[in-house]
């Protein structure tokens, strides 16, 4: 049933004509959760400036008795901000206020819509930045981060969002104000973090408190080219295995490396069937050593070539490279979809060995971009997006290879939620008692359900059109 004109007048007056999107063409913008499977589109999206006017916003939406659900940037991969039957969408993009920065105790309070990237802009002159680092950086925000945990390639060693988190400024699903506080020393239940990951289910996210991390004294950035994926899955549980913990530690197969190369022109050897990122920090005496060990532990996997990045403009053009090789997937293919799984790292090699096996069957190209350190796997399956057969096999090759990774002792996720498109999936990696508390919980923020309803869990979704996977990805 379509809104009621009182009821869109009332969201005018809050959040301003300006702040209202209800045209197709503008809408049409925010039918997708960035590169999710799966689109629907909302009646109106709104934009609102302050927190007042999301709490304003949440609460008309409650005496309504209207779904609505939070978006951020829309760069996520599973559909969290998928407006699935909800009405109402509230975007935090306008919401851009760095509120605070005390260098003193490195922290920084910031809006939602804040960009990630502009965080560590932010901090850059007392010789600070913020860890987790998506590849979507330069365009996801803070309160996305915040629903997802997300995670980047350099949080092998400085850890995902939550790590980071200080303290969230939440709308509840009835418009109350909540300011949850997990610096050191507060007591009590850690509110904060379990917001952390909740995927818009459990509020909106208007501010966020975040941990700065002083810029290491040194960096030294390897790459090391390998003949396959697998000689480098290889290397990867080596060098854990050491007990090395390198600041980054990302892989590339074949058909990333020849994307990547189209369009940085780094300079990949053409017959490279896999490459690594390896980055260490730290202090400087420390690192000549470790670079060797790191190294050994490459050349005794079969890696043909171990280079570290002689100046700091080609370990910027390295790291272009891997953290745009999404975009350049589009060198390659016509469409493509993207999945976010995990496995332990010792199980790299079998997870790949599968992944082949899937693209043999299924007919498609699947190439392969790793956080290889933390066995976070994005395989992107390649498909012509004019031909339904090939849709259907590459939605059924990304669930087989979750449901993989599930038993192999991983994960559905590592940074990208559940949303809408793995919900199919979820009774494979829990229990039905276990899923029965996560809803419990869920519950106790949103007793009305109107707060991003049909989202994470199967008994609490209506049915949502898979139209087709989308052309791009991110991780």
């Amino acid at each position: 049933m379509p809104l009621k004109e009182s009821f869109r007048a009332e969201l005018t007056r809050i959040a301003g004509a300006d702040g209202v999107i209800d045209t197709a063409a503008g809408l049409s913008v925010y039918e997708c959760d960035g590169y999710t499977l799966e689109r629907a589109r909302p009646e109106i999206v709104l934009l609102p400036r302050t927190t007042a006017e999301v709490a304003m916003l949440v609460q008309a939406c409650v005496r309504a008795r209207v779904p609505f659900v939070p978006r951020g940037a829309g760069t996520g991969v599973s559909g969290g901000c998928l407006p699935a039957d909800i009405p109402v969408m509230i975007a935090t993009t306008r919401m851009r206020a760095i509120r605070r920065i005390d260098f003193a105790n490195r922290e920084i309070e910031v809006e939602a819509g804040v960009v990630n990237l502009a965080v560590t802009r932010a901090a850059a002159s007392a010789d600070l930045h913020y860890a987790p680092d998506p590849s979507s950086q330069a365009a996801c925000s803070i309160g996305g981060n915040i629903a997802e945990n997300s995670g980047g390639p350099h949080t092998l060693k400085y850890g995902v969002t939550v790590n980071h988190l200080l303290g969230v400024e939440l709308v509840a699903p009835d418009g109350e104000v909540l300011r949850l506080d997990r610096s050191a020393g507060s007591p009590g239940y850690d509110l904060a973090g379990l917001v952390c990951g909740s995927e818009g289910t459990f509020g909106i996210v208007t501010a966020a408190t975040l941990r700065l991390t002083p810029n290491p004294e040194a960096v030294l950035t390897l790459l090391a080219v390998f003949p396959s994926v697998l000689s480098a899955s290889r290397a990867v549980s080596s060098i854990i295995a050491a007990g090395i913990v390198p600041a980054a530690l990302e892989m590339m197969d074949a058909l990333v490396i020849e994307a990547v190369e189209q369009a940085y022109h780094f300079g990949f050897p053409a017959d490279a069937g896999a490459a690594l990122i390896v980055e260490l920090d730290g202090l400087a005496v420390s690192l000549d050593d470790l670079s060797e060990r790191i190294k050994r532990c490459c050349r005794e996997a079969g890696a043909s070539d171990v280079r570290r990045a002689a100046t700091s403009a080609e370990r910027e053009l390295l790291w272009k490279s891997r953290k745009r090789a999404f975009g350049a997937m589009g060198r390659l293919t016509k469409a493509y979809c993207t999945q976010d799984g995990v496995v332990p790292r010792s199980r790299l090699p079998e997870i790949v060995a599968i992944i082949d096996e899937c693209a043999a069957r299924h007919h498609l190209r699947i190439a392969n971009l790793m956080h290889a350190g933390d066995g976070n796997i994005h395989p992107l399956i390649l498909y012509d997006d004019d031909d339904a057969e090939e849709i259907r096999h590459a939605i059924e090759a990304g669930n087989e290879i979750l449901s993989a990774c599930v038993r192999l002792g991983g994960s559905l996720s590592g940074e990208h939620g559940i949303g809408v498109e793995k919900i199919g999936l979820l009774a494979e990696a829990f229990s039905g008692d276990e899923i029965e508390a996560m809803v419990d919980v869920k519950s106790a923020f949103n007793t009305e359900g109107l707060c991003n309803p049909h989202k994470i869990f199967p008994t609490d979704r209506h049915c949502v059109e898979v139209v087709r996977p989308r052309p791009r990805g991110g991780g």
